[in-house]
């Protein structure tokens, strides 16, 4: 293997040479892609670039520059760490993007990807009805959501929470990342629980929401993230239930909940077929993620059982 290795750092000299040898490494592999690139060309590229300190969005006549040698075995050896340890680019990288932002991350929170995204460039628009003084990205893992938000409402209080220590961690990185300390902070909470007597205009959520039969079919760069970001009962519907029981106790008048439940949509159609979720469209891909005002949770509280 070592003397593969080193014939190949002998024959390989610009940087489209070791793209071309990252695709063909991934692809003989059988990685997974969909951390932020959804093939292997576009992987082995992001993560040569990265490794040479380039940005994406260098001129195409960067490619066919000379590596040195150095250079050249820092890019096989992360290309190689790809391919071995089967982790998404992003924990190799500990950068991902979201909403035009960049994040870092590890593998103690998921990668960024949420569809909500695309709501938050949009204002939540046409359902939110206020205009948000405070903001909660609940299970907020790296923080991006609610980072975001902040971003997009930069009159707001915004507190990003998550049950898990390290989320937590991470989520401050973030927030000092984008200097966001005077109006965003990180709470770890077990749900609300160390958020009493806090209410908020505007809940955004992306939770664990991943059933059973997912979860275990998942491939392995799925599962380098970490399990209590993911799974959530036997239909994925553990958390969310709780959620819906809780969070009207945490919104204003007018407020909204906002939930990502992914595949699981049709089990929480399934469970609740009376309550009026709104399902919003995305035009830059994606799905299950669900709307509901303050005013419904409460109307069909009833529904979601006992706490």
């Amino acid at each position: 293997m070592i003397e593969k290795r080193e014939a190949s750092l002998h024959e390989l000299h610009t940087l489209l040479d070791y793209v071309r040898w990252g695709t063909s490494r991934f692809n003989e592999a059988g990685l997974w892609f969909g951390h932020g690139t959804d093939n292997a060309w576009d992987e082995a590229l992001l993560l040569v670039m990265h490794t040479l300190h380039l940005p994406m969005e260098s001129k195409p006549e960067v490619l066919q520059a000379r590596l040195t040698m150095e250079e050249r075995r820092d890019v096989m050896a992360i290309l190689e760490r790809r391919v071995q340890e089967r982790l998404p680019a992003p924990y190799l990288t500990h950068e991902a993007h979201f909403c035009g932002m960049t994040f870092y991350v590890d593998s103690r929170v998921l990668v960024p990807r949420s569809p909500i995204g695309e709501l938050i460039r949009n204002g939540f628009e046409p359902w939110l009805q206020v205009e948000p003084r405070a903001i909660l990205d609940l299970c907020c893992g790296s923080g991006c959501i609610g980072i975001a938000c902040a971003e997009a409402f930069p009159e707001a209080r915004v507190d990003l929470s998550d049950i898990s220590s390290g989320a937590v961690e991470v989520a401050q990185t973030n927030i000092n990342r984008h200097q966001l300390n005077e109006r965003v902070r990180a709470v770890q909470s077990d749900m609300f629980g160390e958020l009493e007597g806090c209410s908020y205009e505007l809940i955004v959520c992306n939770p664990p929401y991943v059933d059973a039969r997912d979860l275990a079919e998942m491939p392995q760069e799925y599962r380098a993230e970490p399990e209590i970001a993911l799974g959530s009962g036997e239909d994925g519907l553990d958390f969310t239930r709780r959620l819906l029981r809780e969070a009207a106790d945490h919104l204003q008048p007018d407020g909204l909940l906002v939930c990502e439940v992914g595949n699981s949509w049709e089990a929480l159609e399934a469970a609740f077929p009376e309550v009026p979720f709104l399902w919003p469209e995305f035009a830059d891909g994606g799905h299950g993620v669900f709307v509901i005002s303050r005013e419904d949770l409460l109307a069909y509280r009833h529904c979601f059982g006992a706490g």
